[in-house]
């Protein structure tokens, strides 16, 4: 790659980690590129919110078990949204500060105490752990992580050269 990135610098690349394909929206599958037994390590795992982060997947132990084993072999484990709920299901938001969607941060301070649930704000930067309000919100969290592990330069610069 030429431009911004350095020669050291890896590319970045998303991958779908879930238990099974899904149909959403009537037609779209939606295919995991892993399945929980078979992923690979990462540097950053950004875990996803919405209805079913805090209604369906907080209650599933397969989830929430390797929540809690990727946290230690992670640099950054990171969530959008109520995904903060699911963090704290796992225990590793338990005596740090951390956020998630307007909605919920009464919620998530009922049904975890244990976490110093921060209001009015984009996201919170607890060194490995990374937590973030809603959708747009996500986006600024995901900016800082790339200023936070890149540069400035980076999420500043509009224009890629190749």
């Amino acid at each position: 790659m030429h431009g911004l990135w350095s020669s050291t610098i890896h590319p970045i690349r998303e991958f779908l980690i879930q238990m099974n394909s899904m149909v959403v929206l009537r037609s779209l599958k939606v295919q995991p590129d892993y399945s929980f037994e078979t992923a690979p390590l990462f540097d950053i795992v950004i875990i996803p919110g919405g209805y079913g982060a805090d209604h369906i997947e907080i209650e599933n132990p397969v989830v929430i078990n390797w929540i809690q084993a990727r946290s230690s072999q992670t640099e950054i484990l990171a969530s959008v949204c109520t995904g903060s709920f699911l963090l704290a299901k796992a225990g590793l938001l338990d005596n740090r500060k951390a956020t998630t969607h307007w909605m919920d941060i009464k919620i998530l301070q009922i049904k975890f105490p244990k976490v110093h649930v921060l209001s009015n704000v984009k996201y919170v930067d607890e060194g490995s752990i990374i937590t973030s309000a809603g959708i747009s919100a996500g986006i600024q969290m995901s900016l800082h992580i790339v200023r936070r592990l890149l540069s400035e330069e980076i999420v500043t610069n509009r224009k890629i050269t190749s």
